[in-house]
């Protein structure tokens, strides 16, 4: 699933930076090159990255 449309990044890649040790959405972006634009995807990276660390 697309997390990001202006970035086309994957909600695989947010879980990978949050397991990789991302605590914020813009620290799961900067590890895959990244910054948000919009924003409109801040909640939802937010989500998958509390769903990684709950997990771990």
């Amino acid at each position: 699933m697309v997390v990001c449309v202006c970035n086309a990044i994957r909600e695989c890649q947010v879980r990978e930076a949050a397991r990789s040790g991302a605590t914020t959405a813009c620290q799961a972006y900067r590890t895959v090159g990244c910054q948000a634009k919009c924003g409109q995807c801040i909640p939802f990276a937010r989500s998958i990255i509390a769903e990684e660390r709950a997990a771990a």
